[in-house]
């Protein structure tokens, strides 16, 4: 761990390996402003306009990753995170804490930690009831990704109807989705969204994601990002433990956990672990898709044993 200036932020923190480098912002947040491979680029989308600001009673994006409660509302999950962060140096990471937020009553807090030689961090992200009396939320851990690249999502494993009558998992659509939007490629085995600068509109989708990943792929390289779906556990939006949003600005990669009851001083966890994989060329049909990312799986699994 390493403090540096960066962005325009005198005050923001560095975690790396050989594979993986992590910035961490100290000046507002919690938040991860970058995630890139050893020599690769970052996969995060950064707002230029708004790096090294501080302050203000108006909630700014920066990009990166971010920590939210849902459903979501505002102002309440607007809440700026425009304040400095107290980061603790923890065993082979960091713990960025927000101070409480005053209209909420709820602190946020995410714990990144590094894999010792792989590309590979654990996202612990915490949100805590500060207030006097029971709140109902679901955290929710938002990534902004660079734009030009694509969000793959695994589709439900195909079953004939004459084998299985129930359905698989919900797929939700906001007011403004446009299933034919060219962005999107629906597929049988994956859905596809496409980031493009050129796009008007914005689209967003939510899946009850039981298989616990997703991926974004820009420039050869591949950002994982895998959860723990609980199906026994009510989720918010309709039923979504995912949920991918996209304008001309960037697209975001979104797990939520179960919508829970936290009583004053009570905490709820919910843990991503990210990876990322450069050199890989995943093609555009749904075969090379599957024949690259299925290795890219099996891997990341046995590096979260």
């Amino acid at each position: 761990m390493e403090r540096i200036a960066y962005g325009g932020w005198d005050n923001c923190y560095r975690l790396e390996n050989k594979a993986l480098e992590v910035i961490v912002t100290g000046d507002v947040g919690p938040r991860v402003i970058s995630l890139a491979p050893a020599g690769g680029h970052n996969m995060f989308k950064q707002f230029s306009d708004m790096m090294g600001q501080t302050g203000g009673d108006e909630w700014k994006i920066y990009g990166g990753h971010r920590l939210w409660h849902a459903p979501e509302a505002k102002p309440r999950t607007y809440w700026p995170d425009n304040s400095h962060v107290t980061v603790k140096q923890i065993k082979n990471g960091l713990q960025t804490i927000q101070e409480t937020e005053p209209d909420t009553g709820i602190q946020k807090q995410m714990d990144i930690v590094l894999d010792g030689r792989n590309a590979h961090a654990v996202v612990t992200h915490r949100l805590t009831n500060r207030g006097l009396w029971a709140v109902t939320l679901a955290p929710w851990a938002l990534s902004v990704m660079s734009p030009g690249g694509r969000a793959i999502i695994p589709q439900a494993p195909y079953v004939s109807h004459d084998d299985t009558l129930l359905p698989a998992r919900p797929v939700v659509l906001w007011p403004y989705t446009d299933m034919s939007d060219s962005r999107w490629t629906w597929g049988r085995k994956f859905i596809q969204l496409r980031q493009d600068a050129k796009a008007r509109l914005p689209q967003k989708v939510g899946i009850g994601l039981t298989d616990g990943w997703a991926a974004y792929y820009l420039r050869k390289q591949v950002f994982l990002k895998r959860f723990k779906h609980d199906q026994k556990a009510a989720y918010p939006d309709f039923g979504c433990s995912f949920e991918t949003f996209t304008n001309a600005d960037m697209l975001e990669v979104e797990t939520l956990g179960p919508v829970v009851t936290l009583e004053p001083r009570a905490s709820v966890r919910h843990v991503e672990h990210w990876f990322v994989f450069p050199g890989v060329d995943i093609g555009r049909s749904e075969s090379s898709i599957e024949a690259a990312l299925a290795p890219l799986l099996e891997k990341s699994a046995a590096m979260m044993k």
